[in-house]
């Protein structure tokens, strides 16, 4: 197996505010670092989500105009409302 070297992160500089709303949401035993790198690492994850989105909807929107085949707005939307309504009718 590979061995990994650690690296550092620039240091930030931020509002006493930021600093302190921080600190204030720290579970026992957490230490700033260890919650600054949990958010570095969930934004990394979104963003790549995020990224892995976008990239479907496109070549969804360039299959679509390569076939002509489209699904209109319209039924597009009555889809989701079905949908909303059986969700909404099992949560009650």
């Amino acid at each position: 197996m590979a061995e990994y070297k650690s690296r550092t992160l620039p240091p930030l500089r931020v509002s006493e505010k930021l600093r302190a709303d921080v600190e204030s949401v720290l579970v026992a035993g957490e230490s700033l670092s260890a919650f600054v790198t949990d958010a570095d690492s969930r934004s990394v994850d979104f963003r790549k989500v995020h990224k892995e989105f976008l990239a479907r909807g496109l070549a969804s929107a360039e299959r679509s105009r390569e076939t002509g085949d489209y699904v209109p707005a319209h039924k597009a939307l009555a889809g989701l409302s079905k949908r909303l309504r059986r969700t909404q009718r099992t949560r009650k």
